[in-house]
């Protein structure tokens, strides 16, 4: 079985079944598990975090940023463009605890020092939502940051330092992608500020499951640990640009330098520690700006609810899942009130393929509460679409 791994220390490989945790802002803990679909893949992040044994990166140690060089003006490439435009907005973190330490990476978002990471690098994996955060610009000042909030549900966290003029990250549209796009990816692997690497987009609209960053109520308790954690369902999009332990929370851009999405994880291909095998994810920007602006408005993210229990659908298709087959639905939920009924098969949400239950919960989760979304389902062999107006994930509190 592949696994996925977004610490580089720790592999992850889930059998059980679970739906995604609820989001935890700062402020207020939470915790929600609730059953969902067998888990087809593991996953590990990339977000540096290490624990009592192995390296331990911190500002003292990692290397100072290198400016992006060019000797030779006349053998520029688009590479070379798109690393000038967007490296003054990724900055290099580091993150301790009294017990553990890590490094990541992240993304400018306003000039006056809002930072965009993943919420595994912020928390360490979900151990703290007090850790010491410091970040490394790209002209090699750093600063002290203060965790504004963090999202469990889709590993988001921002950031805030005391700085003006900082150059933000400008955002692309990541529905308007394209298989086979050329894209870099540049972040701080193994602590190493402003490294780029290229590739091009190998898949959009992929669902992978990793760890999540919720952090226990019990001090006791971690949720987030080497023989796993409780999985979440994200919908990425698979690059084959070098990602490693330290890209976590760094960019991923066009050839333009615009953010296309925040690198969050990696797969591996066996049992122990790997670093880039070419199968690389980053969450799609448009996910990443939504989620990041409600936590800067509010100090938390909304997520959608649709209020039904699904399955993957493997009827007559020799073990592929076609779709998410409704197990049922709860009463006053998005899904009965809209018409869905126990025994459909969801085949479309909001214009994209599902094939199975993760795929549902991922884009479910995508979308804000309260969001409008069009859903096609297979019920007696015949296609009937819904709108449906979903409800908030909030509500299983």
């Amino acid at each position: 079985m592949s696994q996925w791994n977004r610490s580089g220390e720790n592999q992850f490989s889930f059998s059980q079944p679970y739906l995604a945790p609820q989001q935890s802002p700062v402020k207020k803990k939470r915790r929600n598990l609730l059953p969902m679909a067998a888990l087809a893949l593991g996953a590990a992040l990339v977000g540096g975090i290490i624990g009592s044994s192995g390296l331990t990166l911190s500002v003292a140690n990692l290397s100072q940023p290198a400016p992006i060089v060019v000797n030779n003006a006349t053998e520029v490439n688009w590479v070379t463009g798109a690393a000038a435009a967007a490296s003054p907005s990724v900055v290099t973190l580091a993150v301790n605890s009294a017990s553990s330490g890590g490094s990541g990476s992240g993304v400018v978002l306003t000039e006056d020092g809002y930072i965009l990471t993943n919420a595994h690098v912020a928390t360490l994996g979900g151990l703290t939502e007090t850790a010491s955060i410091s970040v490394m610009l790209w002209d090699g000042q750093v600063l002290p940051a203060e965790l504004i909030g963090f999202d469990a549900v889709y590993d988001l966290a921002v950031l805030k330092i005391k700085a003006a003029g900082l150059k933000p990250i400008v955002f692309a549209d990541s529905s308007a992608l394209n298989v086979g796009q050329n894209v870099v990816a540049i972040g701080a692997p193994l602590g190493l500020s402003s490294t780029v690497t290229q590739g091009i987009i190998s898949a959009l609209n992929r669902t992978i499951q990793v760890a999540s960053s919720e952090v226990s109520d019990d001090p006791g308790l971690q949720f987030y640990t080497g023989s796993g954690g409780n999985p979440i369902s994200l919908q990425v999009i698979q690059t084959d640009a070098a990602i490693n332990p330290g890209n976590s929370g760094g960019a991923l851009v066009n050839s333009s330098g615009e953010l296309i999405g925040i690198n969050v994880a990696i797969a591996t291909a066996g049992s122990g520690t790997s670093g880039s095998i070419g199968v690389g994810f980053a969450i799609p920007s448009n996910t990443s700006e939504r989620i990041a602006n409600e936590i800067i408005e509010t100090g938390f993210a909304t997520h959608g609810l649709l209020g039904a229990l699904v399955s993957d659908s493997r009827e007559a298709t020799g073990g592929f899942s076609n779709g998410a087959y409704v197990e049922g639905v709860s009463d006053d939920g998005a899904a009965k009130t809209a018409g869905i009924m126990q025994g459909d098969i969801v085949t479309v949400f909001a214009g994209q393929r599902v094939e199975g239950a993760s795929d549902l919960t991922a884009l479910v989760r995508a979308e804000p509460a309260g969001a409008e979304v069009e859903v096609q389902v297979i019920r007696d062999g015949r296609k009937l679409v819904f709108m449906v107006t979903l409800g908030s994930a909030s509500d299983l509190q």
